[in-house]
């Protein structure tokens, strides 16, 4: 690392700028827990790094309107995890964040870091796509919002261009009877990749579904969101013939990889079943609300 040259950028426009100006050579740092490891093993060789963790808005949580929270990308996982409201809001993105290593790396690690790393399998991916979570991007002289599941190429690749910075997330408005939840499957009880990862994401008035988003991770090249999941979902009452009928749904989209972690069949069978205890677990969410 010693011909990596070091910014600490103060706004965004100046790390947007700096960034543009590399070429493609720089990466942005805030957490750290990926990259700096990233660049101890030298699979990432930039020739600036861009330090961003003194950005104030990347590192704030705000409510912009009754129950919509914006949320800096820089924000630390123990962070969010400390404020009240955002938790009660969106208990799955949390619990899926709190899946992220161990306790010290969360109090570094952070939600866009986890997003912008490319992974099939992060933890914190499915939980914000079931969410309707957005992403916002800054470039040069503009900003514009991006749906969650739309920011994954590939393994490892992002639709963020030379010059492009993920600034925050930005969740929709809560409204009452809602609630999400996440589950993984791993081959470890803890700090361990995700073999299958599952976020839902419900709305019900009386005992029936008005809105539902489903997402799955580690069972194709990018994390999924399963529209015939909602169509399916909402106007029905969560039934069991409906639940068996959406876990097939699941099932049917993964096109995963055969490794020494989980076979296809095996990551495909456990989808299904990931999809159902998450979905039990939003509504029992919403019932005790």
């Amino acid at each position: 690392m010693s011909d990596t040259q070091y910014l600490a950028a103060k706004t965004i426009d100046e790390a947007v700028d700096a960034h543009a100006k590399a070429n493609g050579s720089a990466r942005f740092l805030a957490g750290g827990t990926d990259l700096l490891v990233q660049i101890k093993s030298g699979i990432r060789k930039p020739n600036l790094v861009i330090d961003i963790k003194k950005i104030v808005e990347l590192n704030s949580i705000k409510e912009i309107s009754d129950n919509e929270f914006m949320v800096g990308a820089s924000v630390s996982g123990a962070n969010l995890n400390r404020n009240p409201k955002f938790a009660k809001l969106w208990p799955g993105v949390l619990e899926a964040f709190r899946l992220i290593g161990s306790e010290q790396i969360q109090g570094r690690a952070s939600l866009g870091g986890n997003l912008c790393n490319g992974s099939p399998a992060g933890d914190s991916v499915p939980a914000l796509i079931a969410a309707g979570c957005k992403a916002v991007i800054a470039g040069p002289g503009e900003r514009k919002e991006i749906p969650i599941e739309n920011f994954h190429l590939g393994p490892g690749k992002t639709i963020l261009e030379n010059g492009q910075m993920l600034v925050s997330l930005k969740f929709p408005k809560r409204n009452k009877n809602s609630s999400d939840a996440y589950l993984r499957m791993t081959p470890r009880t803890e700090m361990d990749i995700a073999v299958v990862g599952c976020g839902v994401n419900i709305s019900m008035d009386n005992g029936i579904c008005t809105d539902a988003r489903v997402s799955l991770g580690a069972v194709a090249p990018t994390p999924l969101l399963i529209k015939e999941a909602t169509e399916i979902m909402i106007g029905s009452n969560l039934d069991e013939n409906t639940l068996d009928e959406v876990s097939k749904i699941c099932m049917d989209a993964c096109n995963p990889i055969d490794d020494k972690r989980g076979t296809i069949d095996y990551r495909t069978k456990v989808a299904g079943v990931l999809f159902k205890r998450a979905t039990l677990t939003a509504v029992d969410r919403i019932r005790g609300n």
